[in-house]
């Protein structure tokens, strides 16, 4: 089944394939054929879901003739739209301890000891340390034959092994100088199913960075998506339909298609019509409804608004979508709230858009939650709603006692800031693309507890927005000179 067709629904009463980790999920055991002593052994499967990151396979094998056992983690998502590169710099016993899901499309690196393992046969769920031991075990491996075979090639790993163990061997915290052991750890996975534990959530991790990157032609072709003869036009058209996107001629069409459904919006929005199309389901890929709407915000632009409802399985999504021009600079506004009248303003936040609440040490990246277009209390509860759900491992024996209560005395503050309980405190909006906005209660007079900033974007934003290469005044000459060229 492609990944853009719906899925076939499930029938009433139908439990989900997939469930939390939180939840009382029960293994399924099927026979399965031993491949040391081949007689038949018992596989243990659980169908689950990492909190705030994906769904996976867990197996388990072990048979009773001659006690193999063998564990196994299955990505159980279709490929993402992007690849994701992590990188993790490990300077304590802490970050030993990291859990990560390694895909088996993963390559893992560690600059500092010039190693790269290439993608594995088979995924993983482990912690960084288990990354690490189990590659010295396989280094070591064949040590001995080496030794005699190929003396420079024994010298080369033995070298590598000791800078190896010597990463196992972090101190308990940071101290003012680095330890000379300390290392970074980068998994690349060009499909976008691997992870790593952040230990700051829901806060950002100083240690830990995430980048996404469009997949290039030969890691098409290894995941087996591309035929090597293929052409750039059939890798493009390839690309697009891995991620759902549709394909146009050239951006003429493109821009006149997006123009006529703005227009279209309009006249809907100016009819006070909500218009209405079919959609899947991201929680269960069955066929579901989206409805969609454009709403003028006084003293501020146009914005789109779809909320998305599955009656299959009970899923609702709502986002919010700007649908004006790219302002020239970007815009942070920052907001003391006061009182609990203050709690009622309308606030958009858009999916460029990072917030945070320094007196709650809350701290949330762009593209966090998406659009959302409510009120400072309604934002403060799904936040607190998102993250009691979706924080990863903070409800497995990975997780400390000293963890768990501090998740759980911050999400005690975020809810208390949602009641009044906790004032005054200071929300700050930074949208580089200029599309997010706090009710101005004074407007249009300026706002005393109110500030709006604007600044120059830096050249790394603009190009993680796509704007340096975006040609808007002769797109279609320079698209028909390009092409000549071509």
């Amino acid at each position: 089944m492609r990944s853009d067709e719906p899925a076939p629904a499930a029938t009433a009463g139908e439990d989900q394939l997939f469930q939390d980790l939180h939840a009382e999920a029960s293994a399924q055991e099927i026979e399965s054929l031993c491949m040391r002593c081949h007689e038949t052994g018992t596989t243990r499967l659980l169908l689950t879901r990492v909190p705030h990151f994906k769904s996976i396979i867990l197996m388990a094998f072990e048979c009773p003739h001659c006690g193999l056992k063998n564990n196994e983690v299955q990505s159980g998502e279709s490929i993402q739209e992007e690849g994701h590169r992590h990188e993790l710099r490990c300077t304590t016993k802490a970050d030993l301890s990291r859990q990560v899901v390694r895909n088996g499309t993963a390559s893992i690196s560690i600059p500092e000891v010039d190693f790269t393992a290439p993608p594995a046969k088979d995924s993983t769920l482990t912690t960084v340390e288990g990354l690490v031991s189990r590659f010295v075990e396989d280094l070591g491996a064949d040590q001995e034959q080496r030794r005699e075979a190929m003396p420079e090639v024994f010298q080369a790993i033995e070298a590598i092994l000791a800078r190896l163990r010597d990463a196992l061997t972090l101190p308990e915290e940071d101290g003012a100088e680095p330890s000379p052991h300390a290392f970074t750890l980068v998994v690349d996975d060009p499909t976008g199913n691997s992870y790593v534990e952040n230990l700051c959530a829901p806060s950002v991790d100083p240690k830990l960075s995430v980048r996404y990157y469009r997949r290039t032609r030969e890691q098409m072709v290894e995941l087996g998506f591309l035929n090597p003869d293929a052409d750039e036009a059939q890798w493009t058209e390839k690309e697009r339909e891995l991620i759902g996107k549709k394909q146009r001629v050239n951006m003429a069409e493109e821009m006149e298609a997006a123009k006529k459904l703005m227009q279209e919006m309009r006249q809907a929005s100016q009819a006070k019509e909500i218009m209405t199309f079919p959609s899947n389901c991201s929680s269960c890929g069955v066929r579901c409804e989206t409805r969609m709407q454009m709403v003028d915000i006084p003293h501020f632009q146009e914005v789109i608004i779809m909320s998305t409802t599955c009656e299959n399985c009970g899923y609702k999504s709502n986002e919010v979508k700007c649908g004006g021009a790219i302002h020239p600079r970007g815009r942070r506004i920052a907001l003391t709230v006061e009182d609990k009248d203050d709690l009622s303003r309308d606030i958009l936040k858009s999916e460029t858009s990072s917030f945070k609440i320094p007196e709650l040490e809350l701290d949330m990246l762009a593209g966090t939650m998406g659009g959302r277009f409510t009120t400072i209390e309604g934002l403060l509860r799904q936040v607190h709603d998102e993250l009691n759900e979706r924080i990863p491992f903070l409800e497995g024996d990975s997780a400390t006692a000293e963890r768990k209560a501090r998740f759980k005395a911050f999400l005690a503050r975020v809810a208390d800031a949602a009641d009044g309980k906790v004032l005054p405190f200071t929300i700050t909006l930074d949208d580089p693309m200029a599309h997010s906005y706090i009710q101005n209660i004074y407007a249009p007079d300026p706002d005393p507890n109110m500030v709006n900033e604007e600044y120059e974007r830096t050249f790394e934003q603009n190009e993680d927005l796509g704007i340096n290469d975006m040609n808007v005044d002769a797109y279609e000459t320079a698209e028909g000179a390009a092409a000549s060229q071509a």
